[in-house]
């Protein structure tokens, strides 16, 4: 497992995200060393979705609002139905993952979560993957699909579903240990 002592990392959520798909990453993030903050749009805590129902709540650790990307060396973007459809809808949510890109830091983004990519406007040209319900939309937005479950493109990580968290937290702990990709772009 990689070193990540001193690197912070965004997790940038709200209610109705995939509960693994954010506390997996998280932990796996923290046993390699790094530091992570969930932020959201408000403070207090977000509510969890699994196995159809609601679940359990993680605590905000930084509102949207007081947060710029210049504090962080990477972003995760858990997916879930109702967390990336209400971040979308979001500018301030959108800016922040933009800033990832122009940045060249690494981003991760799971089964959903590549929803939030396509209204930043950052998919054009990338070879990545998604739960595959959104696979023409991000066809559709310029990104070349294909069924892996992970898949790394110059810094940016993606995978299909919670059954594929292994890989995706062992490329982003990856990522992140390798820092900035030039070729990681908005």
């Amino acid at each position: 497992m990689e070193n990540l002592k001193g690197k912070k990392v965004a997790i940038l959520a709200t209610n109705g995200f995939e509960e693994s798909e954010l506390t997996s990453p998280k932990n796996a993030l923290e046993k390699a060393g790094a530091t992570t903050h969930v932020i959201a749009p408000e403070s207090g805590t977000i509510k969890g979705w699994k196995d159809g129902n609601w679940s359990k709540e993680v605590d905000v650790d930084a509102v949207l609002d007081n947060v710029d990307a210049s504090d962080y060396h990477a972003l995760v973007l858990p997916g879930g139905v109702i967390n990336p459809d209400l971040l979308r809808r979001n500018d301030k949510a959108i800016e922040f993952i933009r800033s990832f890109f122009k940045a060249h830091k690494p981003v991760a983004a799971i089964c959903h979560g590549p929803q939030l990519l396509i209204e930043a406007e950052v998919v054009e040209g990338r070879k990545m993957t998604s739960f595959s319900s959104i696979r023409k939309d991000l066809e559709n937005a310029g990104a070349h699909w294909v069924d892996q479950e992970v898949v790394v493109d110059e810094g940016l990580v993606t995978s299909r579903s919670p059954e594929d968290l292994e890989a995706f937290n062992a490329k982003v702990v990856e990522e992140v240990a390798e820092g900035k990709h030039e070729e990681q772009t908005a």
